[in-house]
């Protein structure tokens, strides 16, 4: 038997395999917790889980990740990660009980993980380049050389015969090295997170010290009626900590606004511009109340917001820079926002350019951005879907058009153009709610942002449509709420919904999902009156 084969003996069964189990787990943790290490100093989007589930994001089919966001909402993401440790940790689990015979193919399994983890991180769209292997490296030479000597441990104290029944490996040695291990990695993962949040401090700082001007063009007052006074409705105001969240980002980037640069250049530029934060705070600031749609937001789900949004109008940078609409000649049609994490988004330029108010937005609800919402500065384009519009912690700005480049999600399926459909969903009662007979209040909201909700109506089981009374408009690019006074009757009933945008249009029955352009069809609850 050679050392590459040397086993523990006095054992048989499952109890024999536990100490290899044990050391690889051991050997995962110390590999995870020394590449987080690394990946403070670095930056946290090279650690390797995070680089791993950024590559599952990107290769992930559109429909898988419609799924996901379906059954997991917006903790999709830390579903994600707790099914990357769940896989390591039976990885490790197998190649712990691999090394109690071949330790030198045990630690090289080790190290073969690690270079996966490097490359996922070189490879990102947002990998500032070979230092992002680091953490990676790092950890798998840490896990092999732990799963190495742990292995070492169990094996033979000798190649002499053991009495039968005596336990021939260093049990006691064993311990103080997994107690060792145990540890140095609690230590190495807490050091990976003062690292890590040493690094934010100046992001974190950067955001505290803004103060956001008095805007030139405030918001109109919301107007009185509005907002209803109906339980259970969804605020006409949403608030941040509310706020639908659905990217792609594993960690959440934290930008230092003093360091921040937008560039603005690509066809049809004549004065390209680099723009600082506070060049941006410079000028005159725009207030509008705007509300965002998710285009994974299935019929009556939750992916919708209203917020009051403070930037700089988009369409008076890109006439800054010389940019002319394709219905003006203009060359490019297609503007690409590039963000902090590697993500491209394609807007049509006409619909940034043809008086929307189209922002780049730097507060949400009169405060900075938070983190997780874009800070330093994002885009808001009223009537269009988020994934064709709405790019977080953006630096870049390209024009260019539709035929020479697809960004993000048209490449994984989607539309290359997204106008939000009109919709309505119903807020109250909730699906399989038990009301009592009598006057029961139905109501919810809709919108078609940019055209506006003209009419709201309800329909029970298969009864005629009857009008809701409709709160007061705020604007066109802002959610409706509406409500309908029904005279419930006991047993069970089907309240439907539909809504007609400003336009005349009615908003379709026919279901369709959500890929590749938005949900359709009528939100329904089933209700039981007692």
């Amino acid at each position: 038997m050679t050392e590459n084969e040397k086993e523990p003996r006095g054992h048989s069964g499952p109890l024999r395999l536990l100490p290899g189990a044990l050391s690889g787990v051991l050997a995962g943790c110390a590999a995870l917790a020394v590449a987080e290490a690394v990946a403070g100093g670095v930056r946290p989007q090279s650690g390797p889980v995070v680089a791993v589930g950024g590559a599952a994001i990107d290769r992930t089919p559109a429909a898988v990740k419609d799924w996901a966001v379906r059954q997991f909402g917006t903790d999709d993401k830390l579903v994600l990660r707790l099914g990357i440790l769940a896989v390591l940790a039976l990885l490790a689990l197998a190649l712990g009980i691999t090394a109690l015979r071949f330790r030198r193919t045990g630690a090289a399994g080790v190290l073969l993980f690690g270079a996966v983890g490097a490359v996922a991180a070189t490879s990102r769209p947002d990998s500032t380049g070979v230092a992002d292997a680091l953490p990676s490296a790092a950890g798998a030479v840490a896990g092999a050389v732990t799963l190495y000597v742990l292995a070492g441990r169990l094996a033979l104290r000798d190649r002499a015969p053991a009495p039968a029944g005596a336990r021939d490996w260093d049990r006691r040695g064993f311990v103080l090295a997994a107690g060792a291990t145990a540890v140095a990695s609690a230590g190495a993962g807490l050091l990976g997170r003062a690292l890590s949040g040493a690094g934010n401090r100046g992001a974190v700082a950067s955001r505290r010290a803004v103060v956001l001007p008095r805007p030139a063009s405030p918001a109109p007052p919301v107007p009185r009626g509005a907002a209803l006074r109906v339980p259970g409705v969804s605020p006409f105001v949403t608030p941040e900590g509310s706020f639908y969240r659905v990217d792609t980002a594993l960690v959440v980037p934290k930008v230092d606004a003093t360091s921040w640069r937008l560039r603005l250049h690509g066809k049809g530029v004549t004065r390209p511009l680099t723009l600082s934060y506070d060049d941006l705070l410079r000028r005159d600031l725009v207030e509008r109340d705007i509300t965002l749609t998710c285009v994974s937001n299935e019929v009556g789900g939750p992916y919708v917001g209203n917020a009051r949004w403070t930037g700089v109008r988009l369409a008076d940078l890109l006439t800054e820079c010389g940019v002319e609409p394709p219905s003006r000649g203009g060359p490019a049609d297609q503007l690409v926002a590039r963000s902090v994490d590697g993500m491209t988004i394609g807007t049509p330029v006409e619909d940034v350019m043809d008086g929307r108010d189209a922002l780049l937005a730097l507060g949400m609800n009169g405060e900075p951005l938070p983190f997780a919402h874009g800070f330093p500065v994002r885009m808001v384009v009223p009537g269009l879907y988020g994934f064709v519009s709405a790019c977080k912690w953006i630096e870049d700005i390209e024009l260019t058009t539709f035929d020479s480049y697809d960004p993000y999600w048209v490449k994984r399926g989607w539309a290359r153009r997204a106008p939000v459909k009109t919709q309505s969903r119903i807020d109250t009662p909730k699906p399989f709610a038990r009301p009592r007979t009598g006057t029961v209040m139905v109501a919810g909201v809709a919108w078609a942002q940019h055209r506006g909700i003209g009419k709201v109506e309800v329909r029970v089981d298969d009864g005629p449509w009857q009008q809701a009374r409709l709160a007061a408009e705020d604007s066109r690019d802002t959610w409706r709420q509406w409500s309908f006074p029904w005279r419930a009757t006991k047993g069970g009933h089907t309240l439907t919904v539909r809504a007609t945008d400003r336009t005349g249009a009615v908003q379709t029955d026919r279901r369709a999902r959500t890929i590749p352009d938005g949900a359709t069809g009528w939100h329904s609850v089933v209700v039981t009156v007692g």
